[in-house]
């Protein structure tokens, strides 16, 4: 298997290994960046952007190529700026349970452990931004405003985690599918794009991997939503929203 590289976008050494698959693409500079709205980068101020082009390199994965295994050595910090990918880690036993999807502006950054403590796989063809830990170190020590991001980020996934386990502990399966689902729908919002409809990436099993259903018990979920009016299926990885405020009811319903 090819190793994963990032291409820098300041000149000096080629490009970085990481270690899964090849992406030789150069990045088109932070200033011009589709997702910086959305990225913790949005910290810094827009004069002060050359210095994060300095320290950064784009990888792209195809659908199916990891960005990480778990148990590797964390290197890098990744912002996603197109596609999709999953966090997923496999029990002892051989079941597999998927911890998040990442999204355009989400990001992939730093943790107390060492190592990978999930395996992380695009779902769709995906672009991300890549900063070697040691360089994101030194940007929050110049701008504090950056650290400060990465701080409320870390405390946004920490009360993400409890609400899904919450979630997990006291929704029945239709009230948990109709909370993902808007879930997603605030994903589209933060990315300024039609939130009537919901793209879905991922596939069913995925959902319930996520969910901590059967995929079965996701499909039937899906079947009550749409027989009750709430939302229609065009396609496997498309859905609209029929009726949202019924949707919000029901996944408050716990």
């Amino acid at each position: 298997m090819s190793s994963l590289r990032i291409h820098r976008n300041s000149p000096g050494p080629g490009v970085a290994e990481l270690g899964m698959v090849e992406a030789p693409e150069a990045g088109h500079g932070c200033r011009v960046c589709l997702v910086r709205h959305l990225a913790v980068c949005t910290a810094l101020p827009a004069d002060q952007a050359s210095a994060l082009e300095q320290l950064t390199g784009d990888t792209r994965l195809h659908a199916g190529e990891l960005l990480a295994r778990e148990g590797d050595l964390r290197r890098y910090v990744f912002t996603v700026q197109t596609g999709a990918l999953r966090r997923t880690r496999t029990l002892a036993d051989g079941r597999r349970l998927v911890a998040g999807f990442l999204m355009p502006g989400d990001y992939i950054g730093f943790s107390s452990a060492t190592h990978y403590r999930h395996t992380i796989e695009a779902i769709t063809d995906s672009t991300l931004c890549a900063v070697s830990h040691e360089g994101m170190r030194t940007l929050c020590a110049t701008y504090h405003g950056l650290e400060h991001e990465l701080m409320q980020r870390a405390c946004i996934e920490l009360d993400a985690t409890r609400d899904k386990l919450m979630a997990l502990a006291r929704m029945t399966p239709p009230e948990r599918l109709a909370g993902f689902l808007l879930d997603m729908v605030q994903r589209r919002q933060r990315q300024g794009l039609d939130d009537a409809v919901v793209a879905l990436p991922m596939t069913r099993t995925d959902i319930a991997d996520y969910l901590g259903l059967t995929i079965e018990t996701v499909s039937r979920c899906f079947t009550k939503l749409r027989g009750e009016g709430l939302i229609a299926t065009p396609d496997p990885h498309t859905v609209q929203l029929l009726d949202r405020k019924k949707l919000e009811l029901l996944a408050a319903a716990a």
